[in-house]
């Protein structure tokens, strides 16, 4: 484990980099990048949730800083999702490794092919500007009980859920960006509680996806179209999906 260190670092800023571009958090990669390079998957889960969590805290210190971020909707999925990740994570403790992995995979399908696909309005004036509860709860619930369950974060589920329901895509990747570190943070918890992770990656882990995750959402902010980026994103999530299976058939 200690000659990964230095792996562990250079990947969790690169892919919290990447992935900040999209608005989402990069612990549904960093989990099976993990997992190749040795590092056990009941490891590699919690890892990607703290990953998640400070990346995505730079993230979200970046669209203070800007005045971009609308607090308002994204307070029904903090609070849902914080409630509902500890019990995906308590639960997920107790299911096989294959059959989490399987889940895994399914979870790849999914929001890949969600960032692909799915793009929502193309005209402006047609997004909701609204801040309603009912939906973004449900959102939130969803969200938190698979973040704490695979150790992704949530915003592979958030994202795709709220652009559904009608809102501009790069208002949701600011309020994904602001929401995941919570559900994040209390599937983490429950994780160590559990004695299931390595404090040393973490420090390290943290540090580089923590100036990932801001780099790469100021450099989305100034240059990038969140759209085009997520579409590149779930292409990379659906070839991780297939080489999951190939592995394990």
């Amino acid at each position: 484990m200690e000659s990964h260190i230095l792996v562990i670092v250079f990947l969790s800023f690169g892919l919290s980099f990447i992935f900040a571009l999209g608005g989402v958090g990069s612990a549904v990669i960093l989990i099976p990048a993990l997992s190749w390079i040795g590092v056990p998957f009941n490891l590699a889960r919690p890892t990607g949730l703290f990953v998640n969590c400070v990346s995505m805290l730079g993230a979200t210190w970046s669209n203070f800083r800007e005045k971009k971020l609308d607090v308002k909707l994204g307070l029904p999925i903090i609070v849902s999702s914080f409630v509902t990740a500890p019990v995906g994570a308590w639960a997920g403790h107790f299911l096989p490794t294959r059959t989490l992995l399987f889940i895994f995979i399914g979870f790849l399908f999914f929001s890949g092919s969600m960032m692909i696909f799915f793009k929502g309005s193309k005209y402006a004036h047609q997004y909701r500007e609204d801040r309603p509860v009912t939906g973004p709860l449900g959102v939130g619930v969803l969200a938190g009980f698979v973040s704490g369950l695979l150790g992704v974060g949530g915003g592979g589920i958030i994202s795709p859920l709220m652009v559904v329901q009608g809102f501009n895509p790069k208002r949701v990747a600011m309020v994904t960006a602001f929401s995941v570190p919570f559900s994040s943070f209390s599937a983490f918890i429950t994780y160590a509680a559990m004695g299931s992770v390595s404090v040393k990656i973490l420090v390290f882990a943290g540090l580089a996806a923590w100036t990932g995750g801001y780099l790469g959402t100021r450099v989305m902010q100034k240059k990038m179209k969140p759209q085009s980026v997520k579409c590149l994103l779930g292409g990379v999530l659906i070839l991780i999906g297939i080489k999951f299976l190939w592995v394990m058939a």
